[in-house]
């Protein structure tokens, strides 16, 4: 989709030209304030469409309501474009301009509703789905498109890589992604020197699978860096549930297991176009959990990173196993910051569905922040508690911990299994995106699939140092 910055988006010849509508409140063109229902009153989502017999250069007008004017946000903003964008699909249009009447600098959210509702992974299929090419907008910056452009191909980047199948993404593909990154400095550690560094819960779990694990570390710096963050993604890249197997229905979309390393990667793919002000290390620990005879069982005890030892309780909880060795090494970056972004438990998903993430950490007022940003970026995140009765329940007669405890609160216990990884100096969030990194239907502004859950909540807060 190539965007194009006019001087007046309303005389371009189009397809479709999109219009806004404010309750209460005439639209910018006259053929629509003629013609329009009264029921069309400009409430958030309404759409009305117009041929417009050459009365115009476009060949039809889209008007699409944002609500009041003065309740105006980012998300609306965001979230009805992407409407008008597949509704304009839906007519086959294949070049559109954007005329909205208001000062509202809505420029980067809009951005945003245009690449994702015009995403589609077909890359697999003979016959491709119909997409938007040209957009046409004016009374802009080259650099807040430029700007919006970066976000949205790093969200693609996400979305593509989390809706692979696992026969191509894997830690291997996975590594050769971060090393083309331009601007990033990274290493990628093979099985012999993750062993030597004594990341034993992460290799534990790689154990079963013929695809080799590998450490990935991305870095980007600026100059004179203000702060140091280090960003985890949980990188299975597919999870069968090891010993402990899954059932097949649970089993179909464990591609998307690495969810959070995709947003690692999109995250990090930006941020030499961004430049912000910060020192930002990348990291994964990929790998597969899979069922052979070499697999991790059940009872088997291993040692993480930092010498504490953990009981197997189920091999299906390994997603915070490779992430303890890698909050280990993350803590001993100097870091001032860690985000920690993972698949990790159903049970944050039982709690808050698809419509937001679970967030929790040790420090009330770095949760509080990234929530705020979340809000402006259009992702939601809800805090969860973090009580010593949720470690209680994994406690271990023959090691420091087992990874799992009961049934119950299962998202707040994977958080304080966490926790005992984290240097207590260090700042730490962990984020659950289980319920919103894959959805089995569409929702909002995307479609069925990969959302990139993340990429634009950490850009905005990496950026915003």
């Amino acid at each position: 989709m190539e965007i194009k910055i006019v001087e007046n988006a309303k005389e371009i010849l189009c397809d479709v030209l999109i219009i806004n509508k404010f309750e209460g409140k005439e639209t910018s063109n006259a053929l629509v304030n003629r013609f329009a229902p009264k029921s069309f009153e400009g409430k958030p989502g309404q759409i009305f469409v117009i041929h417009t017999q050459k009365e115009y250069p476009a060949t039809e007008i889209l008007a699409i309501g944002l609500g009041k004017e003065q309740e105006m946000d980012n998300n609306i903003i965001r979230e009805n474009i992407a409407k008008a964008i597949k509704k304009s699909i839906e007519l086959k249009a294949k070049s559109v301009a954007i005329d909205f009447s208001t000062d509202y600098e809505f420029i980067i959210p809009a951005i945003m509703g245009l690449s994702i509702a015009n995403y589609h992974f077909d890359k697999y299929k003979t016959k491709k789905e119909h997409r938007i090419s040209e957009v046409y907008v004016s009374n802009v910056s080259g650099q807040a498109v430029e700007l919006a452009n970066t976000i949205g191909e790093s969200l693609k980047l996400a979305r593509n890589l989390a809706n692979e199948p696992a026969a191509f993404a894997t830690p291997s593909k996975l590594a050769e992604i971060a090393q083309g990154l331009e601007g990033i400095k990274t290493v990628i550690y093979d099985e012999p020197k993750i062993k030597e560094m004594g990341m034993g819960a992460f290799l534990a779990v790689a154990k079963g699978s013929s695809q080799s694990p590998k450490f990935i570390h991305m870095k980007y710096t600026s100059d004179n860096p203000k702060k140091r963050i280090a960003i985890i993604g949980k990188g299975l890249c597919f999870d069968s549930g090891g010993l402990d197997i899954k059932p097949p229905a649970s089993m179909l979309n464990m591609k998307d297991d690495m969810s959070g390393a995709a947003c690692v990667i999109g995250v990090m793919k930006a941020l030499n176009q961004l430049k912000p002000e910060v020192e930002v290390h990348g990291l994964i620990a990929a790998c597969e959990n899979m069922p052979s005879s070499s697999s991790y069982k059940p009872g088997d005890i291993l040692t993480a990173k930092n010498g504490k030892t953990i009981e197997v309780d189920n091999t299906d909880a390994e997603g915070r196993l490779t992430l303890a060795d890698a909050l280990c090494y993350a803590c001993e970056l100097g870091v001032d910051e860690v985000i920690d972004i993972a698949t990790l438990t159903g049970a944050c998903m039982v709690a808050l569905g698809t419509a937001a993430a679970g967030i929790m950490g040790n420090d009330d007022e770095f949760i509080k922040n990234i929530i705020e940003v979340g809000k402006c970026s259009g992702e939601k995140y809800w805090q969860l508690p973090m009580w010593q009765e949720y470690r209680d329940n994994m406690n271990s007669d023959v090691a420091d911990m087992k990874n799992t405890g009961t049934r119950n609160g299962g998202a707040s216990a994977a958080g304080m299994f966490l926790k005992e990884f984290v240097t207590d100096s260090v700042k730490w969030a962990h984020i659950d995106i289980a319920g919103t990194a894959f959805l089995d239907k569409p929702y909002k502004e995307f479609c069925k699939g990969a959302t990139g859950a993340g990429v634009r909540t950490l850009l905005s807060y990496i950026t915003c140092q």
